[in-house]
């Protein structure tokens, strides 16, 4: 029986659910794929960490070039993360003419275009399943599943962390960093969580799948990206009355000569199945003019999730050396001669619907003031609502806009901030419409 030689690099948490994949399932691996699977060589510097696996002895390392070096190992694990030393190690290990598998979404979003065109001078496959929603199938639907469509948009919570944290605000009432707290002591947030809650981390899943979907070069560099660190509770209880709630949502939109792609808060009706993602599960809505509206839901980090998509990954790679058929799926799906670049808009021009939250001195003729200013800026009020005071002699005056222009609510907002009854800052969240980004509803 012909034999697949694994090397891993990085045996952190992930790397160790591979470890242990490769050593447990071992039987039922050879038994789908017809061809066994050998983990030879794991490498990582960490020799203090308890693990829950045992290597034979020679197979554990400290030092990586015992795998990047090694002839007889077919494809390279790479677990490291970060975009140093993980994109050295993988570019040596395709110069080598080793298959890479990686789950490093940071690094495919800045550096994925180059390592691409690489792996095809190469001919090596470049697998990255795990890097967007750990044991969700996105790459491989969009590549494989959707072949026959035009994918119209996607939706979707693609960050753990924050869903989480605004579950919790939402049926707890706890505040931001609170709520941030508690993430941290259940394992869902790291020591530094800058990179989740301030949603890069979707924006980079989400550069990766808008080229997959469109056919475009990876351009992170213009997706719009806004966290969720300025979401107050307050907020959340009137998005409730509202009958709406407010996910961390990574959108990408096709309108054929450009594409919109977005992370950012943002309302969605309650009876929308993304607004019942609740704790640190991800999900993604894709449309495609064929299918209609679908939906892939599960848990996008963690151990035994990623690691599972990781072998999945690499059981692809056995099926083409069986066949000796590498490089028979490009990495975004499209031949790389029809590859494009299509621009990314601006945020100023993508158009939606509003929510402006503005605390005001108990005045007459406040209203008529922001109304006009609205007015001005051609933004349509679809409802106004006067809150009760929380806490200041304020009164929080709630907006909800019919669909208006981006560049026009930033002008807008910036003169309501001006006038001397207003407090601080207005509160901008938008609300998505969940015909256009393809939301299911229940």
């Amino acid at each position: 029986m012909k034999r697949m030689q694994i090397g891993l690099i990085g045996c952190g948490t992930v790397g160790e659910g591979v470890a242990r994949i490769l050593l447990d399932q071992q039987e039922i691996l050879k038994d789908r794929l017809g061809m066994e699977m050998v983990l030879k060589k794991v490498a990582d510097t960490d020799t203090q960490r308890t693990r829950s696996v045992t290597f034979a002895e020679g197979v554990f390392t400290t030092d990586a070039s015992e795998i990047l070096e090694d002839p007889e190992i077919d494809v390279v694990v790479e677990m490291v993360g970060g975009t140093g030393f993980a994109k050295d190690a993988i570019l040596k290990a395709m110069e080598q003419g080793k298959h890479v598998v990686t789950a490093n979404k940071k690094l495919l979003a800045l550096e994925g275009n180059s390592l691409f065109a690489k792996a095809f001078q190469k001919n090596v496959t470049i697998a990255y399943e795990a890097s967007v929603g750990g044991c969700m199938p996105i790459i491989k639907t969009l590549r494989e599943n959707l072949v026959a469509n035009r994918i119209f948009a996607m939706t979707g919570i693609l960050n753990g962390t924050c869903n989480y944290i605004l579950t919790e605000i939402t049926r707890l009432g706890l505040s931001f960093e609170e709520a941030l707290e508690q993430a941290k002591i259940k394992g869902f947030a790291e020591a530094d969580p800058t990179l989740d809650i301030e949603g890069c981390d979707a924006a980079h899943k989400l550069a990766i799948i808008s080229a997959i979907a469109y056919g475009m070069e990876i351009d992170f560099e213009g997706v719009y990206v806004e966290g969720i660190s300025r979401i107050e509770p307050l907020d959340i209880l009137y998005a409730d009355q509202f009958g709406y709630r407010i996910k961390l949502l990574a959108i990408s939109k096709n309108h054929g000569d450009s594409i919109e792609a977005r992370v950012h808060p943002a309302m969605i009706p309650v009876d929308c199945l993304l607004s019942q993602v609740g704790g640190s599960v991800n999900a993604l809505s894709i449309f495609g003019d064929c299918t209609g509206e679908m939906m892939l839901y599960g848990h996008g980090a963690g151990m035994m999730p990623t690691a599972s998509a990781v072998v999945a990954d690499l059981a692809d790679i056995a099926r083409d050396m069986k066949r000796e058929d590498g490089g028979r799926l490009p990495a975004l799906g499209y031949p790389s001669k029809n590859i494009r670049k299509i621009p990314v808009l601006p945020i100023s021009e993508i158009q939606t619907h509003y929510y402006f939250r503005i605390s005001a001195a108990d005045q007459p003729g406040v209203l008529s003031r922001v109304s006009g200013i609205l007015a001005k800026y051609s933004i349509s009020i679809m409802s106004v609502h006067q809150k009760e005071r929380h806490a200041s002699d304020a009164v929080p005056l709630v907006f909800m806009t019919h669909r208006a222009k981006e560049a026009d609510v930033r002008k807008a907002l910036g003169e309501i901030r001006e006038l001397p009854e207003i407090g601080c800052d207005p509160v901008l969240i938008r609300i998505e419409d969940p015909q256009a980004n393809g939301c299911a509803h229940t």
